[in-house]
């Protein structure tokens, strides 16, 4: 059991929470909570930190093997006040791993091409938004997530926190700009719309039974005319009252929800 909160172990850890190059340079991530943890492919853990009460409340759970986890010496119990030092949560729950980073191809976005429903993210910047984002892909069937652009880190542990285990489900890709992207969804069929407040036609009126891409821009300005260009059309979510716009990740929630609706999700 580590106890020491000068170990290297503890000490590497809290710069994995804080450093996001470090955790692009080691290719891995962090998932920290009793949750999230059995959500973990069990071949991703490179390392796991329990303490006794984390191990048993998983082991209660029972939806992960945690003595193998210790059986193959990747697990290793830390005391409570150690796990303290390592957490990056409020109220810690004594179990936390080192997870291998996914690697995904833009094929593996859209499954296949007339069944793709992929969400495209252009300068996300806010935590909250980009996890809540995956976490209501997963839930509306979305085939993939394309961050574009100055989007927030998606391996941060508030983003990987914010996904609800999403992150290990649902695939997703980072892309320096849209040109390439918007070029590969044309080649194989797919339809491209781009959020936006002019020139738009109602999200409603559109057909979104065939592939289908929606891209959404930085909560604060929106989608610059060179995105909006890239799409094959634009929409628009009307608004009462005096709203200018809509948070991000609600703004996803609508554009994903009745591409759902329409291809009859969940009857």
């Amino acid at each position: 059991m580590i106890t020491s909160a000068s170990n290297d172990k503890v000490k590497h850890i809290a710069a994995l929470n804080k450093k996001a190059a470090l955790r692009r340079d080691e290719e891995v991530f962090l998932a920290e909570g009793v949750r999230l943890f059995e959500e973990i492919p069990a071949e991703k853990i490179k390392e796991a930190y329990l303490t006794k009460a984390g191990a048993a409340a998983l082991k209660e759970r029972g939806h992960i093997d945690i003595d193998a986890l210790f059986a193959t010496g990747r697990a290793e119990y830390v005391s409570e006040e150690v796990f303290a030092k390592m957490s990056d949560v409020v109220t810690p729950q004594g179990a936390l791993a080192v997870v291998h980073r996914f690697d995904y191809s833009r094929e593996d976005i859209i499954k296949g091409p007339e069944e793709a429903l992929v969400m495209i993210l252009v300068d996300i910047q806010d935590p909250g938004n980009l996890g809540t984002v995956l976490r209501t892909a997963e839930a509306a069937g979305v085939s993939g997530v394309v961050l574009v652009g100055d989007c927030a880190d998606i391996y941060n542990p508030k983003v990987v926190r914010s996904t609800m285990g999403a992150i290990f489900r649902v695939p997703f890709i980072n892309e320096t700009a849209i040109d390439g992207i918007a070029a590969f969804l044309k080649s194989r069929g797919i339809k491209l719309y781009a959020a936006a407040l002019n020139q738009a036609e109602n999200f409603a009126d559109r057909d979104y039974r065939a592939g289908t891409a929606f891209m959404v821009g930085n909560e604060g300005r929106g989608l610059k005319e060179e995105h909006i260009k890239a799409a094959d059309g634009g929409v628009i979510i009307p608004m009462a009252g005096r709203t200018e716009s809509l948070n991000a990740s609600v703004s996803a929630a609508l554009l994903m929800y009745e591409a759902a609706r329409q291809r009859g999700y969940g009857k």
